[in-house]
């Protein structure tokens, strides 16, 4: 099995480093001094499982690595669109693209019966550019319930979890999910092969919705924003209302809002990705997170409003982020 990896960012290289660890003939495609520090000493990770450190060809050219069997996406979702010509080297006839992205994933409707099979979602996948670069019959989805970070160039600390949840756009066990999940369990992670793979995004969407926007525009980490009442309440109508909309298309994640806050809570003083991406002055991937539900709760009817001023409020910070300051 070869397996490249591209967007060799925290999670990226946590998975490589892993998947190389169980004898997989893995790729990195990285950048920058990440990039050349792992040419030099590796992919070292520092975990509470136990550090090891992982040597994995490393480049920030795709055409030097060639065709593989599966590309693993560790792109921020906002940088997709613009990913076709990294991962067409990267192609032959059967390889699958395994996004390990939050949010609403551009295959979403894929595979799907009912009155809204097909559908594409226009914040997500805008004019079909993300189709375009991402056909979506090789996807398989991948929903993260992993924490890492690049403490340093080629180095990733890994905070906690370990499960890597996939599965096909159309329900299937295929074998192309079993022999990527086995891959990944020789190497040390959680893989499971999901049937309906919809009710873990939602899952992990209940709390990218609420949490992310409101890291980013009050710079307060996940506990701060649990201990506060009204953003604490806040959060609680957030999460009923992508209930709502979930639901409204036939998914039922299993959990209580509670046990969903009592989560967040013990993730402490923990930056989200978002307000992490706004320190940096990076562009906010809310988008698929947000701006996707809005658009799927005008799809089904469902009324969503405070989605709606939360995600009004985040895409004009996103514009001031991405914009350069007018000129006097």
């Amino acid at each position: 099995m070869r397996v490249a990896v591209l967007g060799a960012g925290a999670i990226g290289a946590y998975v490589g480093a892993a998947l190389h660890r169980a004898g997989i003939d893995v790729h990195l495609v990285a950048r920058g001094p990440h990039l050349e520090k792992i040419r030099e000493s590796g992919v070292r990770v520092h975990s509470p499982r136990g550090d090891f450190t992982a040597h994995p060809h490393a480049t920030d050219d795709p055409t030097e690595v060639g065709p593989v069997d599966h590309v693993f996406l560790g792109l921020k979702a906002n940088r997709y669109a613009d990913a076709g010509p990294m991962v067409k080297p990267l192609l032959h006839d059967r390889t699958t693209i395994i996004a390990a992205q939050n949010g609403i994933p551009w295959w979403y409707f894929h595979g799907v019966d009912g009155e809204y099979a097909g559908y594409r979602i226009d914040s997500v996948d805008p004019d079909g550019t993300v189709s375009a670069a991402l056909p979506v019959e090789r996807a398989i989805g991948c929903v993260v319930y992993a924490a890492t970070e690049i403490s340093s160039p080629g180095v990733i600390r890994h905070l906690e979890g370990t499960r890597f949840s996939i599965g096909e756009p159309t329900g299937e066990i295929s074998a192309r999910c079993t022999s990527f999940s086995e891959a990944m369990i020789a190497g040390g992670l959680k893989c499971p092969v999901e049937p309906d793979l919809r009710k873990d995004i939602w899952l992990k969407l209940m709390g990218n919705i609420a949490f992310n926007p409101i890291s980013a525009l009050t710079r307060a980490t996940m506990a701060g924003i649990c201990r506060h009442l009204t953003t604490r309440e806040l959060v609680i109508q957030m999460m009923r209302e992508t209930l709502e909309v979930a639901t409204r298309l036939g998914a039922h994640p299993e959990i209580s809002i509670d046990r969903r806050l009592a989560g967040a809570e013990r993730a402490g003083e923990h930056k989200t990705s978002t307000l992490q991406d706004l320190e940096k002055g990076k562009p906010l991937e809310l988008d698929v997170i947000l701006k996707a539900v809005v658009e799927l709760a005008d799809l089904t009817g469902a009324a969503a409003p405070t989605l709606r001023v939360v995600s009004a409020l985040a895409d004009l910070l996103n514009e001031q982020v991405t914009s350069p300051p007018p000129r006097d």
